[in-house]
């Protein structure tokens, strides 16, 4: 079987990180999560879409936030891989992971206007939580990713 899932792709994606005015970080609980694991903003690229495309689409579709502007795109890519236990399942079993492209963001209107009440919904919780923290709250197989973002996150706001 794990030879099997080597050669399975890793799927395009992108990751956003969202900044409020106190530049605290959006998070938030995804609805098929069964323990206290939080995440930012991400999901797939489809065919055609260039990577700030499928960012703002993804926002808006699991966040509904729409007022943002583009602090940075960061460099390169991160991948992260599906633990056994997924794999066949996240995505019908074409991937095997993610590659992504992450954004950081302000966001310039007022909490009122986030509703993760979507036409399909992905979270059942949001907030805002700090820089640092962001490393406690992630599901392990993204812990990796989470690091790398935050301390690129940490030298745009130096």
């Amino acid at each position: 079987m794990t030879n099997r899932n080597k050669n399975l792709p890793l799927r395009s994606g992108v990751g956003i990180v969202v900044l409020n005015k106190d530049n605290k970080v959006f998070v938030a609980k995804r609805i098929d999560n069964q323990k206290n694991f939080w995440q930012m903003p991400q999901g797939g690229v489809v065919m055609g879409e260039d990577y700030l495309t499928a960012a703002y689409r993804e926002l808006k579709e699991e966040t509904s936030i729409k007022n943002v502007e583009l602090i940075k795109e960061l460099d390169g890519l991160i991948s992260y891989e599906l633990p056994k236990n997924l794999l066949g399942i996240i995505w019908k079993g074409k991937y095997r992971g993610q590659e992504q492209k992450w954004f950081v963001v302000r966001f310039l209107g007022q909490d009122s206007e986030i509703d993760i009440k979507t036409k399909n919904p992905e979270f059942c919780e949001w907030k805002w939580i700090a820089l640092e923290n962001i490393t406690d709250l992630v599901v392990d197989f993204k812990l990796h990713v989470y690091k790398d973002v935050k301390e690129k996150v940490k030298k745009i706001l130096s």
